[in-house]
């Protein structure tokens, strides 16, 4: 049977809309905002409306990753300004708070009926105050939020005309996209120098010399997985994602789990001297005090809890002001991560929570979700006993090896399957990457998007492996007969984040992909309102779950450009203090993606980015050269950085496309 398409219009919980703010605004434009939802729901939205002498006929809708509320991106600024980019660029600008909280087994469908609801009635505002019965919209979100743009344009017809989901996942995604990252990173920690020297430009090349077999079977696992090798040069910014937000779900889900892990044969933890038992935590001690500091740094209200990559922040619980002193504490030198402390005694007895050291103390850990940590520490004595236990976050770290899906374009798990097929390892009796999936977004993406769409997806994507925006296309592919509604840009140098800082404040290896997300929708406009196709999608290969671009933008198609940096000719120069280097990089953008517009450099990572030197442009505006100088005054080795920008639109902030490059300069003493 065909399913029948939602279309926003006669669903009887959404029949009532109500408007409570009906206001004209200065910042950070002129425009009309209007705020209300719908009577007998939690539903909330807010429209900001151009004044009519701006208005191009369209609107662009945000969806947030994770049930907020519909007032975020009134908090962003710069070329995050979801809101000014709407704005200045002719556009109306939606966003709701997808229905508000669904309680566990609620109905997830509300996350696209409520947002295809908003989006109707935004159109009957619309079209009252600018005079025109047509007008287009266009949907856009990313992570979690890609998940809800998907399934919104694959489960309603004739709400929104394009979509554009970006650093998108799959239904295998989460929690495996975290938990074999993090198993690396626990079993690599002393190493991770060691790598990231080999991946860096000049480098050896081989990230496995000088590693244990244990150790090397933990970064081959990560990479056959399709975490990208070269995000590893960023390893410091890291941390373990959501992962300690998911593992709850995970127990939740499959409450067996955690126990069978350290018992049953065929798990790591119940492997004779696994590295699994070596860094397991279980201490038994007594509470000698408590005591309350401001702990106001332990809260989710940074500003990057508005972006993709941290969203999942805003699921933690506020963890309060305690510090507990314990009478013994695990070694620094133990893997102190994870840690749940349970009380054995006293008016708390039976009560966890999840902590982490500090200094010589136990803090109340953020991830404490759902917990009545309050309640908990109110109950908590001096001399109550306690137990320190790390032991579920351990065991979590291998689950994707007990989750072999059957369908075998899920290539990352290739490598726990013998050659019959049959798994390596104990299955667990459901794979939960589905359901976690359809309870954030209502739906499993099926490849039918009922629009254009365009999706940008990153090359160093630490909690989207790459792999997963091909997976989606060869689905669109397979049920659509072809991708010709379809373009998969990839971006060389972005990670997961949307924040214009990058992950971790990480300038020297990273740029945003934020001008790509902005151009991908003014010419997904331009395809859907003028038929106008945008450039094409990226040419790729795959070598198992690994993407693999061509060198030449030329090659690679999509819409970065390309830069190659060399030192005195080479990646790797080496030199005495006072010694002149040059500076030589190769640009070259794609067609149909604008000229050069800037280069900018970094010698001695300041993070300061300035222009200097030459930039040379060829009459075929799609290459160029630069070049620029420095001496280097004191010994040591350096990574010097050349940013590079295109831009289709020569003077708008939101449109430029970046790139970049590195290499090697080592300053040898001079000395004898």
């Amino acid at each position: 049977m065909e399913k029948i398409l939602y279309t926003g219009k006669d669903d009887e919980q959404f029949k009532k809309p109500f408007i409570d703010i009906d206001e004209w605004r200065d910042e950070p434009s002129m425009h009309r905002y209007v705020h209300g939802g719908f009577d007998g729901t939690n539903t909330k939205f807010s429209f900001h409306f151009p004044p009519v002498e701006d208005f191009l006929g369209r609107f662009f809708h945000f969806l947030a990753p994770v049930v907020g509320d519909e007032t975020e991106a009134q908090r962003q600024t710069g070329i995050e300004n979801k809101l000014l980019f709407a704005l200045s660029h002719g556009a109306y600008f939606v966003e709701t708070n997808h229905g508000g909280p669904v309680n566990r087994g609620g109905d997830s469908t509300l996350v696209y009926r409520a947002n295809a609801c908003a989006a109707v009635f935004s159109r009957v505002l619309a079209e009252k105050m600018y005079g025109m019965s047509r007008i287009f919209g266009y949907l856009f979100g990313g992570s979690g939020g890609a998940y809800k743009t998907i399934s919104c344009v694959e489960n309603t017809i004739g709400v929104w005309d394009g979509a554009v989901p970006f650093v998108i996942g799959s239904p295998m995604a989460m929690p495996y996209v975290f938990t074999v990252r993090v198993h690396a990173m626990r079993l690599l920690r002393n190493n991770l120098d060691r790598i990231r020297d080999a991946l860096e430009p000049g480098g050896s090349g081989d990230p496995y010399e000088g590693l244990t077999d244990e150790e090397a079977e933990a970064l081959k696992e990560a990479t056959l997985m399709g975490f990208p090798l070269k995000t590893w040069c960023v390893y410091p910014t890291l941390g373990d994602g959501a992962l300690p937000v998911l593992s709850p779900a995970i127990g939740f889900r499959d409450p067996g789990y955690y126990k069978d892990f350290w018992s049953v044969p065929g798990y790591l933890g119940a492997e004779e001297n696994s590295s699994a038992i070596r860094d397991r935590v279980l201490l038994e001690t007594q509470v000698e005090r408590i005591a309350s500091v401001n702990q106001s740094d332990l809260t989710s209200n940074d500003k990057n809890a508005y972006g993709v990559d941290e969203a999942w922040k805003k699921q933690l619980a506020h963890v309060g002001d305690a510090v507990i002193y314990l009478q013994d504490m695990p070694s620094k030198t133990k893997y102190l991560k994870g840690l749940k402390l349970t009380v054995l005694s006293g008016a708390a007895e039976g009560k966890s929570f999840a902590v982490r050291m500090e200094n010589d103390a136990i803090v109340v850990d953020a991830a404490s979700v759902g917990t009545d940590v309050s309640g908990i520490l109110a109950a908590l004595s001096p001399g109550d006993n306690v137990k320190l236990d790390n032991s579920d976050y351990i065991a979590i770290q291998t689950y994707h090896r007990h989750q072999v899906p059957e369908s075998p374009e899920y290539h990352g798990w290739d490598q726990f399957r013998q050659i019959s097929g049959a798994p390596i390892y104990p299955q667990r009796d459901v794979i939960i990457g589905p359901q976690i999936s359809t309870s954030g977004a209502g739906s499993i993406q099926n490849g039918r998007p009922t629009c254009k769409m365009i999706v940008i997806e990153s090359l160093m994507d630490e909690s989207a492996f790459p792999w997963q925006a091909d997976w989606y296309r060869q689905e669109v592919i397979k049920n659509l007969g072809g991708d010709h509604d379809f373009r998969l840009w990839y971006m060389d140098n972005c990670m997961h984040t949307d924040c214009e800082e990058g992950n971790g404040g990480d300038h020297q290896h990273i740029v945003s992909y934020l001008g790509a997300l902005w151009l991908a929708l003014l010419d997904l406009s331009d395809w859907v309102e003028l038929g106008i196709e945008p450039p094409q999608s990226s040419h790729y290969s795959l070598d198992g779950a690994q993407v693999i671009i061509p060198p030449s933008a030329g090659e690679r198609r999509g819409i970065q450009p390309v830069s190659e940096l060399l030192a005195n000719g080479q990646k790797k120069a080496v030199v005495r203090p006072g010694e002149c280097v040059t500076f030589t990089a190769s640009i070259s953008v794609p067609d149909g993606s604008g000229t050069v517009e800037s280069v900018r450099w970094d010698f001695e990572a300041t993070d300061d980015f300035t222009p200097c030197g030459t930039l040379k442009l060829y009459d075929d505006g799609h290459t160029a050269n630069a070049s620029a100088t420095h001496i280097f005054t004191k010994p040591g080795t350096y990574f010097p950085v050349i940013k590079v920008a295109s831009n289709r639109h020569p003077g708008d902030i939101f449109t430029q496309i970046l790139n970049q490059d590195r290499v090697r300069v080592v300053v040898e003493d001079g000395t004898e």
